[in-house]
């Protein structure tokens, strides 16, 4: 079994959930308070019973006074009805908060996500590191989760306790009177002693086994991480939307079924039969037998003649409740301490620093667009690559001009793109806007001059304006221009609730599912609204038929207007129009030209690119 959990000490996991308190708190605000009062209510319930059942039945089986006997069912009508009362308000308090619990939880990854540098994102580690954490919430509940039910848990069993040694306190001061011969010893202090020892003892060693037992969890969590993400990738393989023509096609379904049997997702049941189960058994056995214990206890001074049969109402009840909170106070904390490591897994993702360097400049805002861009000599490779991406780029843009950005697959062409947006920063040499490092102007503002629709672009099931304008609020005329500039105009007019159109049924059945061109015009249309200085196209229209393709690149001077445009794309005869083309090969510019110039260089690279396409098309292309 792991050990990761014997190296966290009560004290580290005590700091971690504190710490998890503070920051869901501002989160999920009232949803503490709401459980503690509610917990500390629930607690407090039993034992106001158990006190007014005991006067009651003593009454009953002494004097019988109904006077007597009426105040105390009153006072436990009342009593009941008000807490009872308390205990509704408080439970529907602590419901509305707990119905927002989840969603706000996630808020923490989501600011996170949003917050972090986009070199940190783009890390398999940094991924590896948040899929944990949703496997670990996913398979046990661990992590974040657990901290809320540990906080009620904690809650109630303090209440618990102080409210039983209220009520047993009298259980060890009542004394045997000396006419019951040898029961007598009952009052000795040192059967007294041994008494509160076994106790101790019972109450100890079962929370321990309990902890023990969940510790297990910890041992297969690495096992049942893999086995969840298995089942989440091939469990719905048939139903998935995105996957169910092929799986159909090509008989997928033994794939699923053979990877679905190799994940280790049985490992609970074995451990469960096993070591595990064993434990919690023997815990749950030693809660019965202390349950016994106390039982011959107290029924022996009372039958000594110590107290009355009302007496042995309320102490067996409220010694039998102290133990249980006692154990269920040592348990929280074997539960706490068992999650510390899941936590400490949430904390290593949520302490990842922002590195990079958020700069202090304003990106002057040129009503003429006379922004100039110069590469000098920028070098990079991605994190934890032996090969560079880019190596000794330089390059200047024309303001105002089309560049077309063309090689093959691997040769820095998106990479070239990610630097210039400052997604990553460069190892080596600078990127200058107007003269001055990019690195020193606001992040923000800096990213403000920029429309980029990327290959992996993504739209959001949201009403089709909202997708394209980025906002629920938005100006429609300019939203409904930037779609007809992108070629979507006529699929506009046949969308049944114009811009309130609802894209895809993730939301609801009336939601519309667009094809992959549509997708992408309303993506390059979503470039357009920004109306930045710079428009950038990572393969604008690689979803889009011939006539479609014709359509946007015979209109995107006019849909360009003062923008510079910058295109990567693998269709060269897209590039004619373009005022410059820079050839990339292996992470180097290793031509820049007009097309006319590059296609009469024999000896080049685009040249070579040129008529490897050219040769597919019938007419006469160069």
């Amino acid at each position: 079994m792991a050990k990761k959990s014997d190296t966290i000490t009560l004290k580290e996991a005590l700091r971690l959930h504190n710490r998890s308190l503070k920051l869901l708190n501002g989160y999920c605000p009232g949803l503490f308070p709401a459980t503690a009062l509610c917990s500390v209510v629930s607690a407090v319930i039993p034992y106001v019973t158990i006190f007014l059942s005991a006067r009651i039945i003593s009454e009953l089986a002494g004097k019988r006074r109904p006077e007597v006997i009426w105040n105390w069912v009153l006072a436990a009508v009342v009593c009941g009805g008000v807490l009872a009362l308390a205990k509704g308000a408080l439970e529907r308090w602590k419901s509305k908060k707990e119905d927002l619990y989840y969603h706000q939880e996630q808020m923490i990854f989501t600011d996170k996500g949003l917050s972090m540098d986009f070199a940190d994102v783009d890390r398999q580690t940094t991924r590896d590191l948040f899929s944990q954490i949703r496997q670990n919430e996913s398979w046990s509940g661990r992590g974040m989760p657990l901290v809320s039910m540990a906080f009620r848990n904690f809650v109630e069993s303090i209440t618990g306790i102080f409210s039983a040694v209220a009520l047993t306190a009298s259980l060890f001061t009542s004394t045997v009177p000396e006419s019951a011969g040898s029961l007598t010893a009952l009052n000795h202090p040192l059967f007294l002693a041994a008494f509160a020892a076994v106790i101790v003892v019972a109450v100890t060693i079962e929370p321990w086994l309990a902890s023990k037992g969940d510790a297990y969890w910890l041992s297969i969590a690495e096992d049942a991480r893999l086995g969840n993400r298995i089942f989440s990738c091939f469990g719905i393989l048939g139903s998935e939307h995105g996957k169910a023509m092929d799986t159909r096609i090509y008989n997928q379904y033994p794939i699923a079924e053979y990877y679905m049997n190799q994940s280790k997702t049985g490992i609970l049941d074995r451990h469960s039969r096993g070591t595990m189960g064993i434990l919690k058994a023997l815990s749950e056995a030693m809660s019965a037998v202390l349950t016994g214990i106390v039982y011959v206890f107290v029924c022996l001074k009372a039958w000594a003649g110590a107290f009355g049969v009302g007496s042995v109402t309320q102490y067996v009840g409220a010694v039998t409740a102290l133990t249980g909170n006692l154990a269920r106070l040592l348990q929280t904390l074997g539960d706490m301490r068992n999650n510390a490591p899941f936590l400490k897994t949430v904390y290593e993702y949520l302490d990842i620093p922002n590195s990079m360097y958020q700069g202090s400049l304003t990106t002057e805002k040129r009503a003429d667009r006379q922004y100039e861009v110069e590469f000098r000599n920028v070098s990079f490779k991605y994190p934890g690559a032996s090969v560079w991406a880019l190596k000794n780029v330089s390059m200047k843009f024309r303001v105002g001009s089309r560049l077309a950005i063309v090689g093959e697959n691997g040769s820095g062409k998106t990479t070239f793109i990610k630097l210039l947006c400052r997604l990553y920063d460069p190892q080596e040499g600078q990127i200058l806007l107007n003269g001055i490092d990019i690195r020193k102007y606001n992040y923000r503002d800096y990213m403000e001059i920029f429309s980029v629709v990327f290959q992996d672009f993504q739209l959001l099931s949201q009403p089709l304006g909202a997708n394209v304008a980025g906002s629920a609020v938005y100006e429609r005329q300019r939203v409904t221009d930037a779609l007809t500039g992108a070629g979507f105009g006529e699929r506009l007019a046949a969308m049944p609730d114009g811009l309130d159109t609802q894209l895809y049924k993730e939301f609801g059945e009336n939601g519309v599912e667009v094809s992959g061109g549509e997708a992408q015009k309303i993506a390059i249309a979503r470039a357009l609204y920004k109306n930045a200085p710079f428009i950038i196209l990572d393969e604008p229209t690689a979803a889009l038929d011939p006539v479609a393709e014709a359509e946007i690149y015979s209109k995107f001077n006019e849909i360009s207007g003062d923008k510079t445009a910058i295109y990567i794309s693998h269709r060269l005869s897209s590039c004619k129009f373009c005022d410059e083309i820079a050839v990339f090969h292996e992470g180097a510019v290793i031509q820049q030209g007009t097309h006319a110039e590059l296609v009469a260089d024999t000896t080049g690279k685009y040249h070579e690119l040129w008529y490897a396409q050219a040769q597919y098309y019938n007419e006469e292309t160069a």
